[in-house]
């Protein structure tokens, strides 16, 4: 009886699962299958779109590197220490991921737009952030900067505490333990986290268009091709920045997969 009762549920939980992964997949395959292989070699030869596609990478990359440099150490003080006021810094760390993306522009842009109350210091010397790489850079780390805030303290609370005690009571210091202890041992996470952290800038949209839509991020131009020509003219190149994007995610989540099975081994 019990045996029948499990077998409904992993039956149930199948179909729903099957559901939600079609959902997901369908569009994806649709889009990849209804432009056809000569369009998305033309939207290739696109110097506009290959232009957009670039700046999104290289915004995405300073976006996750600035996330790993300024998040890592927080994460890690989250982890460690119980301090005064620390659900309010959980608190603030989460919310970009519940704030509206448009919400968020406007809010960048009121900080570091050219009358904001840092842009306009700043572009009286000389230094422009809105509609500027810049800008761009800073809506893609506020909207992405929790993922690995978040994925790197996971890593460090899996962490055993006592291990990095037992190693500075036999004389390393802080610093020594946490680069040969506590960053090597949460690794995985770390890299996790800034893989997530890359995609979720890549895919940013709201945020960068009030900030900066020039210079344009493949998701603007996507969008100003879509909102000029029509689906026709924005399909291929959305289909190539996806077969891109897919193909980084899926290269990296692969040998996250085996580094896992090694770790096993």
């Amino acid at each position: 009886m019990m045996q029948n009762k499990v077998d409904k549920v992993i039956l149930i939980a199948s179909i729903a699962g099957a559901i939600l992964i079609t959902m997901l997949l369908l569009p994806i395959l649709n889009i990849l299958f209804s432009v056809g292989v000569d369009k998305i070699f033309e939207a290739a030869m696109d110097k506009n779109a290959i232009s957009a596609i670039l700046t999104s990478f290289e915004a995405a990359l300073i976006a996750t590197f600035l996330s790993f440099i300024f998040g890592v150490p927080l994460a890690y003080i989250m982890a460690r220490k119980n301090f005064y006021g620390k659900s309010i810094i959980e608190s603030i760390v989460d919310l970009p991921i519940v704030i509206p993306h448009t919400v968020a522009g406007v809010a960048l842009l009121m900080v570091f737009g050219r009358n904001g109350i840092i842009g306009a210091p700043l572009d009286n010397i000389g230094v422009r952030i809105s509609d500027s790489i810049l800008g761009i850079v800073a809506a893609m780390m506020f909207v992405s900067a929790p993922f690995l805030i978040n994925q790197a303290r996971e890593g460090f609370e899996s962490i055993d505490p006592r291990m990095e005690n037992v190693a500075m009571s036999l004389g390393a210091t802080r610093t020594q333990v946490l680069m040969t202890i506590t960053l090597p041992l949460s690794i995985r996470n770390l890299l996790v986290g800034s893989i997530m952290t890359w995609a979720r800038a890549i895919s940013e949209f709201g945020a960068v268009i009030v900030i900066a839509y020039f210079p344009m991020v493949a998701p603007t131009y996507i969008y100003s091709k879509y909102i000029e020509q029509g689906l026709v003219a924005s399909a291929p190149i959305a289909a190539l920045l996806l077969i891109i994007t897919v193909t980084i995610f899926v290269f990296m989540r692969i040998i996250l997969s085996r580094w896992r099975a090694y770790d096993k081994d």
